[in-house]
């Protein structure tokens, strides 16, 4: 038995497990990874779409420059020929998406959750989990097959949408499939499509392209008139019949050098959080894939909850932190439900009202600028906002952007799982905590501001207050970065 009372388990080697792991470990925490696969990255990827938001938290962790050599950048998105999402708006340094596949992200966070230090257990699997008062068992059986207890502080199930952590622990997955024998290839085209992506649809069948950058697309297609189980072989002449239902053409599809089915359900665990054992990414939720949004909120779940776990395993927090996990992440799941659910059933209309209706709600988006703007800001995670205690200031919650600073920028200050405190005023750090507190002025606009406002390792609005002095400073600082510690006044 590995006892490590401070340690975490993180259950799933997917980016939003990765990002977990390396988090953890970045921040002083013994963490071990376990994963029921030989360790083998795959060249194969359903996600390929890396959104703003996401992006910010890669930036946060020195990883951005590199996503963003190796994807390509679109800054907008057609839907049904009337609509554009433009993403070139969005109030970021990263105003577009990046079209890289899963399996890239996946080997970069790999990586760096290695260098820090993570401890990896491929060809392993969770056959259990007990909970007690001090501490969390993960029973496991490795590549011997011999049953074997890991022990740990807590335990994290990024382990997808079988996860075998969320059955462990009793937890349910209510929904249903929203969509059956959707097809994924990944082919060459003789003729390429107007945009990097783009989607087409009547009503019955629809797909989406979405361009690598090496010369194949990833394609994703369904057709109502063939419902056939997923374990059926699938061959590259059914997707160029669906293509060719859905745009009039299969712009001379070849050489695939991948073809599946899937089914997409649309389901969500009632809780993220059971005692010691956490939930995060497809093992907390599932939705279709319209909008990209699936790797993008998992690894946003991972960011949200690793600084917390650090806090609390450090004692610089009370284990109430852990519970906000679930207060601001479970309507970000629920949201993207609703978004990507619309998105498709838009595409699966098939009566003539139906078909009415998507024209006029695409015409009429396309013309309402805050509506489509909304839907782009939902879409990429950057409208995200946490709800704030009453009478908290009306920043709090909030995502900030990437500021100038005096050092720097923002997102380059907030690396090494740090708060960030801005601050007009003239304050002298005396809390202890300088291990997790950077002191910031802002420079160019906005720095004439009076606000002070102290920015979680997350990139969200701990605190903030208009003219604050000192000591309210002071106080808010050892509120949410650290239990109070005697001052060396």
């Amino acid at each position: 038995m590995n006892d490590t009372p401070h340690s975490v388990i993180v259950v799933g080697c997917g980016p939003t497990g990765l990002l977990m792991a390396g988090d953890l470990a970045a921040a002083g925490v013994p963490v071990t990874l376990v994963e029921k696969r030989p360790h083998k990255i795959s060249n194969l990827s359903r996600a390929i779409v890396v959104h703003a938001r996401t992006l910010e938290l890669l930036d946060a962790r020195a990883l951005s420059d590199e996503v963003e050599s190796l994807g390509r950048h679109l800054d907008r998105m057609n839907l049904f020929t009337r609509l554009t999402v433009e993403f070139d708006t969005l109030p970021s340094r990263f105003n577009h998406i990046t079209l890289l596949p899963q399996y890239e992200m996946e080997r970069i966070l790999e990586r760096r959750a290695f260098e820090a230090g993570v401890r990896f257990r491929f060809e392993t699997e969770v056959t259990g989990v007990r909970q007690d008062d001090d501490g969390v068992t993960v029973e496991v059986r490795g590549p011997d097959r011999e049953s074997e207890e890991l022990r740990a502080a807590y335990v994290v199930g990024a382990d997808g949408m079988h996860s075998t952590v969320r059955g462990a622990i009793g937890l349910p997955f209510p929904g249903r499939s929203v969509i059956r024998s959707v097809l994924l290839a990944d082919v060459r085209l003789a003729e390429e499509p107007e945009n990097l992506l783009s989607v087409h649809s009547n009503g019955d069948a629809f797909v989406f392209f979405a361009s690598f950058g090496d010369g194949y697309y990833r394609v994703v297609a369904w057709n109502r008139r063939r419902d056939t189980a997923e374990s059926e072989p699938l061959h590259l002449e059914e997707v160029k019949e669906t293509v060719r239902l859905a745009a009039g053409r299969d712009f001379g599809m070849h050489d695939a050098k991948w073809l599946s089915r899937f089914h997409s359900d649309e389901r969500q665990a009632p809780a993220y959080r059971v005692g010691r054992a956490f939930l995060a990414g497809d093992a907390a939720h599932v939705h279709t894939p319209a909008g990209g949004q699936g790797m993008n909120i998992g690894m946003q779940d991972a960011a949200n909850l690793s600084w917390k776990l650090a806090a609390v395993l450090q004692g610089r927090a009370d284990e109430a932190l852990l519970d906000t996990y679930q207060a601001e992440r479970h309507p970000v799941g629920t949201e993207a439900m609703r978004s990507s659910g619309a998105i498709v059933r838009l595409a699966m209309a098939k009566h003539a009202w139906t078909l009415g209706l998507r024209a006029v709600v695409a015409s009429a988006l396309n013309v309402m600028t805050p509506a489509r703007r909304k839907l782009a800001l939902q879409i990429t995670g950057i409208g995200v906002k946490y709800d704030a205690p009453h009478g908290a200031h009306r920043l709090t919650g909030a995502r900030v952007p990437d500021l100038a600073l005096e050092s720097g920028r923002l997102y380059e200050a907030l690396r090494g799982v740090r708060f960030v405190l801005i601050t007009p005023e003239k304050f002298e750090d005396k809390t202890g905590l300088e291990d997790w507190l950077t002191v910031e002025r802002r420079t160019g606009r906005g720095s004439g501001s009076r606000t002070s406002v102290l920015v979680r390792p997350d990139g969200y609005v701990a605190w903030a207050a208009d003219a604050a002095d000192p000591a309210e400073i002071e106080a808010a600082v050892e509120q949410h970065v650290g239990e109070r510690i005697a001052l060396a006044r």
